[in-house]
């Protein structure tokens, strides 16, 4: 049985700093040559919020008592009930977006079939990664997202 998203994002993380890089104990980016990949997961998010949440690179980086804000490179969004068709057509259709935004899908996952699906054209390394865990470690098969595209094409 996979564990639920934030205890599987934070099994990942404890991957990804057994192979050196940076991790955070309370967010979850992961940073790799001064890039930040930053992992957001939601069990709903309204389109409208989505776009202006994905419109803004940065994200918040706990230092002590303070906060820093830093650019983030890469943004996967990790969605464990399945996210309303619009954000991955907002993604899919905006080349801009979807070398730097990922989404997973893991809902087929969580009602006990080992299928997710997947948007992520952005050439990260730690989403890739990310991909290799889901299936070595926990079985799972994952599928492109333009399934859902070719529905309203």
């Amino acid at each position: 049985m996979i564990p639920r998203v934030w205890e599987l994002i934070g099994c990942f993380k404890d991957e990804c700093h057994s192979r050196g890089w940076k991790t955070s104990e309370n967010e979850d980016w992961i940073k790799v040559n001064d890039e930040f990949h930053n992992f957001l997961w939601a069990r709903n998010i309204h389109p409208s919020t989505f776009k202006k949440i994905v419109s803004v690179c940065k994200c918040a980086i706990k230092q002590g008592i303070s906060y820093q804000v830093v650019n983030v490179a890469y943004t996967a969004w990790v969605f464990p009930e399945a996210p309303p068709e619009t954000l991955v057509h907002t993604v899919a259709k905006d080349p801009k977006l979807a070398k730097r935004i990922a989404i997973y899908d893991l809902s087929n996952v969580y009602a006990g079939k080992p299928v997710c699906l997947k948007l992520n054209e952005t050439g990260s390394r730690v989403f890739q990664e990310f991909e290799n865990f889901l299936e070595k470690k926990w079985g799972v098969e994952l599928k492109p997202a333009f399934s859902l595209l070719t529905k309203e094409a």
